[in-house]
């Protein structure tokens, strides 16, 4: 992990750290080729011109992904969108999210593959 996000990673609140090492993992699982690295002061997982950028905040973490590009998962998540790109998470609701449909949110994004319908 690079050394920055390592470090955004270990001062977000202790409660919220198993749902970032639960994306992160996700996310390189399913793009392996993923370049992690920090834009706009939040760690960014890049494929080429694609991008998907996590941030934590008070009660969770958010994914800034368009819904165009998320796989469907704000339509099937209306209650997790928030504005135009974000989708807020908290432990507890992403708890009930298989990794799955998280894994269709990071192939929409960063590599272009729609959802499974």
């Amino acid at each position: 992990m690079d050394e920055a996000v390592s470090k955004y990673r270990e001062g977000i609140d202790p409660a919220q750290q198993p749902l970032f090492d639960r994306l992160h993992r996700l996310i390189l699982a399913t793009c392996p080729d993923a370049e992690v690295t920090m834009a706009y002061d939040m760690p960014t997982y890049r494929v080429g011109a694609r991008r998907l950028h996590i941030a934590s905040w008070k009660h969770g973490l958010s994914l800034y992904v368009a819904p165009a590009r998320d796989g469907g998962f704000s339509a099937r998540h209306p209650e997790l969108a928030s504005g135009k790109s974000t989708i807020k998470l908290t432990s507890a609701g992403a708890a009930d999210i298989p990794d799955a449909e998280f894994q269709d949110l990071v192939r929409a994004a960063l590599i272009g593959v729609a959802d499974r319908g």
